[in-house]
């Protein structure tokens, strides 16, 4: 096996208990036995593991969130094959590089039957060309692809490459899962801190396990900087939940704000609302404000919303949502969030309709498929001599002149008589809104009769 970058290449870098190492590369589990997590994907027995363990395994993407062990089981699969195994770093590797490698691959295939297998980490930071570059070599069989990736492959990888390749999604950990790992570090005296006296409250472990948000590597970072920053004592060194608060300070929120995860979060921040949940809307509101979302970005859906949701259900809506907009532009942030969470809270406690977005929606298909309709001649203004002699403006009756301010007119094309675009709902304001039409309906229809 070779690598263009050998402290990444697992035949190259050290497999002892380096202990000038960071204590989560030195825990890195080096076999299926060690590896924790992801069963459903790699429990005995498992279309994955069975594939890499019988050495048959064709190119996969590895998707998940950081420390759930995309790069470990790679490295993994370099132990086990008999296939010369390249691992490349999406954020050094350039073109000239990865077409040294698919050559080199082509050649060794051809001459010996010796199959490739590419390891490329952080997938989603090669760009299209680079992408590209691997296609052929792919298809050929030259090469297996290995990539990992914690964006969505379906935004971040080119389709025939993925078309090409199985994705198996790899999930946080589990509370439960990361205070094993912290466990078997703190015992383990040849990688671990088994050799050290040190001691760590279980309050502590489970603090740290809770503030890693199912990532491994930063829980194991975490508990290293918690050790380090213990005071030495004769009895050795202990770790209470005070001493793991203070290495904490404040906890990195998983959030991406051009990735998958800010369409997630925003997509339930807005199903929250829709379904009158206040305290899922609250939440989800948090996460992505505390992560650092542009509170402006939030502030325009929260408008989109009081339309497209709320509408005409209750009018007041769109005023709430345009003055947290306009709240959040004067204080800034944080000052802000509590005028984001008002308007939250007051939209998805808000009656719901979205008979406007329906009745925009309806006329828009109108506008785009018939043709062009000219409007009435009785609609038109008539500023000049020569309009009025084309009867602009002929017939148009004044509403203010008629009993009840309605006049017996229609004020659609011809063509598109008695469409009925907007439906009020029978719910909050709308159902004054729909007594009021019902009741200027009946008035048109006795006049005409």
């Amino acid at each position: 096996m070779s690598s263009l970058f050998p402290e990444d290449d697992p035949e190259v870098a050290p497999r002892g208990p380096e202990k000038t190492s960071p204590l989560a590369q030195r825990m890195r589990p080096r076999t299926f036995a060690e590896f924790v997590g992801q069963e459903e994907l790699l429990a005995p027995g498992k279309p994955l593991r069975e594939a890499i363990e019988r050495d048959l395994l064709q190119s996969i993407v590895l998707w998940g969130p950081p420390g759930t062990g995309k790069t470990t089981l790679a490295r993994i699969i370099a132990d086990m094959t008999r296939a010369r195994f390249v691992a490349f770093s999406a954020v050094l590797a350039g073109i000239k590089e990865i077409r040294e490698v698919m050559t080199e691959a082509e050649r060794l295939r051809r001459t010996t039957g010796r199959r490739t297998i590419v390891f490329i980490d952080e997938i989603h930071r090669f760009n299209k060309a680079q992408q590209d570059a691997f296609l052929p070599r792919v298809e050929a069989g030259d090469i297996v692809l290995i990539g990992a990736t914690t964006e969505n492959p379906s935004f971040e990888v080119n389709a025939a490459l993925l078309s090409r390749s199985k994705v198996f999604v790899l999930h946080a950990l589990t509370t439960a899962d990361v205070e094993g790992l912290l466990r078997r570090a703190l015992e383990d005296r040849e990688r671990g801190l088994g050799a050290e006296a040190v001691a760590v409250d279980e309050e502590a472990l489970h603090a740290i396990a809770m503030s890693a948000n199912g990532d491994a590597r930063s829980a194991l970072n975490l508990l290293e900087l918690s050790v380090a920053a213990a005071p030495a004592a004769e009895e050795g060194r202990r770790v209470d939940v005070v001493r793991v608060e203070q290495a904490i300070q404040r906890r990195a929120l998983l959030y991406d704000k051009s990735g998958e995860e800010h369409y997630n979060l925003i997509s339930a921040l807005h199903k929250s609302m829709r379904n009158s949940d206040a305290d899922a809307t609250v939440y989800w509101l948090a996460r992505m404000v505390e992560a650092g979302e542009d509170p402006l970005y939030i502030a325009r859906r929260l408008v989109r919303f009081a339309s497209e949701d709320v509408g005409n259900a209750d009018p007041q809506a769109l005023t709430v949502a345009v003055a947290a907009k306009d709240a959040v532009h004067f204080i800034g942030m944080p000052e802000g969030n509590t005028a984001l969470a008002q308007a939250a809270i007051y939209l998805a406690t808000a009656p719901k309709s979205n008979a406007v977005y329906e009745a925009y929606a309806h006329a828009a298909e109108d506008a785009h498929r018939d043709v062009a309709q000219p409007v009435p001649l009785h609609l038109r203004n008539a500023p000049t001599k020569l309009m009025k002699d084309l009867a602009y403006g002929k017939g148009y009756k004044y509403a203010h002149d008629e009993d009840d301010a309605i006049a017996d007119m229609s004020c659609l094309p011809s063509a598109l008589e008695g469409r009925t675009y907007y439906e009020p709902r029978d719910r909050g304001f709308e159902k004054e809104i729909k007594r009021r039409l019902d009741g200027w309906a009946d008035i048109k229809k006795k006049r005409r009769g």
